[in-house]
């Protein structure tokens, strides 16, 4: 891509960005780096740790041949790839690849 026409070569280190999803990725790749990059918002990344510490609350811990044995909750799904989905994080050069690799499926702007 030439700089002319990147989306990420206006973007500054250190800055806050929001993207929103304009169209969902057909290959799993994509949507798993898209999924990602959604767990870096302030938001969702308390969320997933306040149900990371619910589930170790809810921890289920038997006996079985004289040893314990713990069953856990599955993961919470609070982050879902759809249409529409926006959130806010902050870019530094470390996500520049990812980004540039899901650019197509985003709408990137200065938040």
């Amino acid at each position: 891509m030439s700089p002319a026409t990147d989306p990420l070569a206006s973007l500054k280190p250190g800055t806050n960005i929001s993207c929103t999803i304009s169209k969902v990725p057909l290959s799993q790749g994509a949507r798993d780096t898209i999924a990602r990059l959604m767990r870096l918002d302030p938001s969702n990344r308390r969320a997933l740790q306040r149900a990371q510490r619910m589930r170790r609350q809810r921890m289920n811990v038997y006996n079985r041949g004289n040893r314990d044995w713990v069953s856990r909750e599955r993961c919470a799904k609070v982050i879902r790839v759809a249409t529409g989905e926006n959130w806010t994080m902050r870019f530094n050069l470390d996500l520049a690849r990812d980004l540039s690799g899901v650019a197509s499926y985003l709408s990137i702007k200065n938040a």
